[in-house]
């Protein structure tokens, strides 16, 4: 009986340990996916921050380096005698540009919002600017910025290439970084009115591009031509560039640079989408280029080289605004039209218009920035025209396009007219018929390299 009794008191208590157990383990089943899953989450919101910071930053040093493609395309289709002037522009728009924009212009674009117009805090860095909802450090926000004020800037520096002075040049580029982009880019891009009108422009075909486009129409009209290049009968003359190859290496990096451009304006490295404006971005820069090549070649006899390279550079401004909201065939109908725009208003520019632009910077940034963002208007499959969306969409863009237009022409006039009556705003006949790289900065650019005419003996 004693050995019964001890019996079912070792099998009592295996089977409360066994219930013991279970129950510990049920409980660990229940607790493990909730410390996991939260454990995951916490992880994954760690990690996706940190994608989205490094593509951020990518993207901006993409950005930045198409400075130096503007200063090749710039630098080769201009005469090798102001090669070095032209750099040293490129250089200041960076430099000064980042020191502005830092400054006044950041917080005047991404500020608080007032009354729909500009932003009024984070100056001089001094604002996390929580109101932003950022998904990445301000920092690197801040930097990726930067570098398209910079681009804005840098826009202009062709299209007044060989005759302007260097002074001048360095006050326009501190004054468009400090305010006149700023603006612009805090109605559509910082909060302000026309973002609340539902306008589009994801990575700038107006924000960057038309505003560099209208001011260096502005800037270059007012300045007026170079020496030689009309005829006392209006006939412009060409001339030409020193170095199509230079030309030809810029307008490869600024390809290049836009998959930073537009792509990296998502901000978002996980952002499944950056494939898609990839390739709408490089579709219709192909577009642009394989049209104007076909136009050239119709037109003039012979495929033109630097009219198509500005044939794919306008394909890329095209894009730039909708590159997230249309498809990859309506991109390369968006890059046909950028060609066609680019061609002929670089011909009504130079010959109806008469104003001198050496690289075709107006045609290419202020011309086809504004198309293409109309384009968006017809092509963006939610809204657009094209898709069922009606007319709405296209009136919200031409809106945009024509609010940023006058403000634009209204105050680069007024800042190139001020230079122009107490500095001076264009150098002095002899320095420019020597060249700027001596008369401005006091050496050349090609140092050791001897012109020799075409009737020289080589022995």
């Amino acid at each position: 009986m004693a050995f019964l009794i001890s019996w079912k008191l070792k099998e009592g208590c295996v089977v409360m340990k066994k219930r013991i157990i279970s129950s510990i383990v049920l409980i660990l089943l229940i607790m493990i996916p909730t410390v996991v899953f939260g454990a995951e989450e916490e992880i994954n919101d760690a990690t996706k921050m940190a994608i989205n910071t490094v593509w951020t930053l990518v993207a901006a040093f993409l950005v930045f380096f198409m400075q130096a493609g503007f200063a090749m395309v710039e630098t080769g289709l201009t005469r090798s005698k102001n090669a070095g002037n032209i750099i040293m522009k490129n250089l200041m728009d960076f430099a000064i540009g980042s020191l502005a924009f830092f400054a006044v212009g950041f917080g005047i674009m991404f500020g608080v919002d007032k009354f729909g117009l500009f932003g009024t805090s984070g100056f001089f860095g001094t604002s996390s600017m929580e109101h932003l909802g950022l998904g990445i450090p301000i920092e690197a926000f801040m930097i990726f910025q930067t570098v398209f004020a910079a681009t804005a800037a840098t826009i202009v520096s062709g299209a007044m290439a060989e005759r302007t002075k260097f002074s001048a040049y360095i006050i326009y580029s501190a004054v468009i970084t400090l305010i006149i982009y700023p603006i612009v880019g805090h109605w559509i891009w910082g909060g302000g009115w026309l973002s609340e009108m539902g306008f589009i422009d994801f990575a700038g075909s107006t924000v960057v591009h038309s505003v560099g486009g209208w001011a260096a129409l502005v800037g270059a009209a007012i300045i007026g031509p170079r020496l030689g290049k009309y005829n006392k009968d209006g006939k412009p003359n060409a001339i030409p560039g020193h170095s199509i190859t230079l030309a030809a290496l810029g307008v490869f990096i600024l390809w290049f640079g836009w998959f930073g451009f537009n792509p990296g304006s998502s901000l978002a490295g996980t952002d499944m989408s950056i494939g898609m404006i990839a390739m709408t971005t490089n579709l219709s820069a192909a577009a642009g280029a394989f049209v104007v090549l076909v136009i050239t070649w119709i037109r003039y006899g012979k495929p033109d080289v630097s009219m198509t390279l500005n044939g794919a550079l306008a394909g890329l401004v095209g894009i730039t605004a909708g590159c997230a909201s249309v498809s990859m065939i309506g991109s390369i109908f968006i890059g046909i039209i950028s060609g066609f725009v680019v061609v002929f208003s670089i011909e009504f520019i130079e010959k109806v218009l008469k104003v001198d632009d050496p690289v075709g910077a107006i045609g290419v940034h202020g011309f086809c920035g504004a198309v293409g963002t109309l384009c968006v208007g017809l092509f963006a499959t939610e809204g657009g025209l094209f898709y069922g969306g009606g007319f709405q969409l296209l009136g919200v863009q031409a809106i945009g396009v024509g609010a940023v237009g006058a403000w634009v022409f209204g105050t680069t006039f007024i800042l190139f007219k001020t230079l122009k009556a107490t500095i001076g705003l264009r150098v002095h006949k002899e320095h420019e018929d020597t060249g700027l790289d001596i008369s401005e900065h006091g050496s050349e650019a090609y140092g050791d390299f001897i012109v020799k005419s075409t009737d020289t003996i080589l022995t």
